[in-house]
């Protein structure tokens, strides 16, 4: 694949995927499975700083407003790098998956930062 613009990099960076995962049924679902499989991941550790973190008050609510503000961070940054042209339900799985990843990476900072 030949990169004419900055557009052309995600494309690029992600047509070797795309090659792969057609190759066979078998490739995509090892795609589709380590995809679901981090998404849960992330929530199982997103929900437990959450717990962890206790109940909402003016210290909490701050915490848990900077994770969400990462969270978005992860989401346009990843609209950024996956092509829009194919596999986008597989990309948008592993965009949530990360930014989900990504609040729950900054409760377990701030937990580590308060209660260490």
């Amino acid at each position: 694949m030949e990169i004419k613009s900055i557009s052309d990099i995600p494309n690029a960076i992600f047509y070797p995927l795309k090659s792969w995962a057609e190759q066979s049924t078998g490739n995509w679902n090892i795609l589709v499975g380590v995809g679901f499989l981090l998404l849960i991941g992330s929530a199982i550790f997103a929900y437990v700083f959450y717990k962890k973190i206790g109940q909402d008050d003016e210290r909490t609510n701050k915490i848990f407003l900077k994770s969400s503000y990462y969270m978005l961070l992860a989401i346009i940054l990843c609209d950024m790098i996956f092509p829009n042209d194919y596999m986008w339900n597989i990309f948008f799985l592993f965009k949530y998956a990360l930014a989900i990843l990504a609040g729950g990476i900054y409760m377990a900072v701030q937990y580590k930062k308060d209660f260490s």
